[in-house]
């Protein structure tokens, strides 16, 4: 999915992907099925992932930050451009198994001018359609569902004024993650 083109100086955010993160990365335990006698898998759902990709960026003079935290991006080879990933939590279910883990959304996404002490600009991405409105039925083709992906996108929400990051310490195991639930 393409974000809005880049600015005039060539720095932006290239392509964000919103995916669920595949079963065997979510927590999980065993519960008894009621009236049943069996045991079954229960799987958080409510724990989702975003990769987004940057282009243009300098080094040392620019990153992305997404609820005031810093990115770990990831070089791809190609000068200037990096990779990395967002897990979240995306909504409260009523049985979960982190229930004092709090919501992460909406992400307020900015490109941050180290240089300068503020962000550039930025987008906010909402789980759900802002406005409440949900779909009933499954999209007809990849068009509708691009377009319902899109509607969750705002060119808005930048961090006014000047504000610092705090630095970020990378996980062993995800080194180019940033886990939103680990604060």
């Amino acid at each position: 999915m393409s974000l809005p083109p880049e600015n005039p100086d060539g720095v932006g955010v290239a392509a964000a992907k919103i995916s669920r993160s595949p079963p065997h990365c979510h927590p999980q335990r065993l519960a008894p099925l009621p009236k049943i006698g069996v045991f079954g898998q229960i799987l958080d759902s409510s724990l989702e992932r975003l990769q987004v990709k940057t282009r243009g960026l300098i080094d040392d003079r620019f990153t992305l930050t997404v609820n005031g935290r810093r990115i770990p991006l990831h070089p791809t080879g190609t000068n200037g451009e990096g990779v990395a990933g967002v897990r979240y939590r995306a909504w409260q279910p009523p049985e979960c198994l982190h229930p004092t883990i709090g919501v992460d959304t909406p992400l307020a996404f900015d490109l941050y001018d180290t240089w300068a002490k503020r962000s550039l600009g930025g987008c906010t991405y909402h789980v759900a359609h802002p406005g409440g409105r949900t779909h009933t039925i499954f999209p007809v083709n990849a068009y509708e569902a691009e377009s319902r992906r899109l509607a969750r996108f705002f060119v808005q929400g930048a961090t006014p004024g000047i504000f610092i990051p705090p630095a970020e310490v990378a996980s062993q195991d995800f080194p180019f993650t940033l886990d939103l639930r680990k604060s």
